[in-house]
C-alpha cells in the first residue's frame, strides 16, 4: 500500500485557531450575559420603588393595584426595547419604538426621583435615579452588541495568508498502482476496407501570408503585486463574491488577521487597489459601507 499524502503544516502559512479571536468571543458572550443581568436587576429595583410610590399615594389599601401600577410605565420600556431589537435584526430604525423607550425611561426616572419626597437628602435622589438610568444604559450596551454581531454576520471574513501556501504531496499516493487498475477487454482490430485511390490528383498551392519580421510583445495579464498586507487582504476580498468590499467587511477581515480595525486604513487601501486596477471600480458596490 502506498504512503498517504503528507502536508507540511509549517509551510502552509495558515494558523488554525487564533487565540485573540477566541478570547474576544468569550469576552463578548460574558458582556452580553452581564448586560442582561444588569438590565433585569435595574428594572426590578425601579419597579419595586414605583410600587412603594403608588402605595404611599392613594393605593395603600389596594395591594394588587399598587403592584400593577408601575407596569403602566415600565411596560412601555419593555415594548419599545423589543420593537427596537426587531428593527435591528431587520437592519432598519424604528423611531416609534425609540420614542416609546424614551418616554417610558423618562417617566420612570422622573417618578422614581419624585417619589423620594421633599426635604430629602441629595443622596436619596441619586439612589432613586440609579436603577432606571442603569436599565437605560444597559439596554443601550446590549443594542450595541447586537449591532456589532449583525455587522460581523453581514461581512464575510477572508483570511489571506501573508506567505504562499506550499504543500508537499507524495505522488505515489496519487497515481494508482498497477494492481488496482481495472482489466480492460482488448479492442478488436479494425477491419481493413479497400479504398479506391484516384490515380491523378491536382496539387494545391496555399496562398502565402506575409509575416512581419518584428513582432510586438503583448503583456498577457501580468500579475499585480501588492507589498502592503492590508492591500493584499482588500484585493483578496474583491474575488469572494465579485463586489466591492464594504468598510465593515474590510475592518472585520483586518481584525481577524491582526492588522487592526481602522476604517480609514481600510478605505485608503481600497482606494490604492482601485487605483492600480481601475477595472475593479466597475464591480457592483456592496450593500453596506
Amino acid at each position: 500500500m502506498s504512503a498517504p499524502a503528507r502536508v507540511d503544516a509549517s509551510l502552509t502559512g495558515v494558523e488554525a485557531a487564533s487565540t485573540p479571536v477566541a478570547v474576544d468571543r468569550a469576552i463578548t458572550a460574558l458582556a452580553a450575559v452581564l448586560t442582561v443581568l444588569l438590565t433585569a436587576v435595574a428594572f426590578w429595583l425601579s419597579y419595586e420603588h414605583l410600587q412603594e410610590v403608588a402605595a404611599r399615594h392613594g393605593m395603600a389599601d389596594a395591594v394588587a393595584r399598587s403592584w400593577a401600577w408601575p407596569a403602566t410605565v415600565d411596560l412601555f420600556i419593555v415594548i419599545g426595547e423589543l420593537l427596537i431589537l426587531r428593527a435591528s435584526l431587520a437592519h432598519r430604525v424604528d423611531w416609534w419604538a425609540i420614542g416609546l423607550v424614551t418616554a417610558g425611561d423618562g417617566a420612570s426616572i422622573a417618578l422614581n426621583v419624585a417619589g423620594v419626597g421633599q426635604d430629602a437628602g441629595a443622596l436619596n435622589y441619586v439612589v432613586a435615579a440609579v436603577p432606571p438610568v442603569a436599565a437605560l444604559l444597559a439596554f443601550g450596551a446590549l443594542m450595541r452588541q447586537v449591532h456589532a454581531y449583525l455587522a460581523r454576520r453581514a461581512s464575510t471574513g477572508v483570511e489571506a495568508p501573508s506567505t504562499p501556501v506550499m504543500v508537499s504531496v507524495d505522488r505515489s499516493s496519487v497515481m494508482p498502482s498497477a494492481s488496482v487498475l481495472p482489466l480492460l477487454d482488448p479492442v478488436p482490430a479494425a477491419v481493413a476496407v479497400p479504398v479506391a485511390v484516384e490515380a491523378v490528383s491536382t496539387p494545391v498551392t496555399p496562398d502565402s501570408v506575409p509575416v512581419d519580421a518584428v513582432s510586438t510583445a503583448v503583456d498577457l495579464c501580468a500579475p499585480v503585486v501588492y507589498p502592503n498586507r492590508v492591500d493584499q487582504l482588500v484585493r483578496a476580498l474583491y474575488g469572494t463574491d465579485f463586489t466591492q468590499p464594504s468598510t465593515a467587511r474590510m475592518t472585520q477581515a483586518m481584525a481577524e488577521m491582526g492588522l487592526g480595525a481602522s476604517e480609514s486604513t481600510a478605505r485608503t487601501a481600497r482606494g490604492r487597489v482601485k487605483a492600480r486596477e481601475p477595472h475593479l471600480a466597475d464591480l457592483p458596490t456592496a450593500l453596506t459601507g
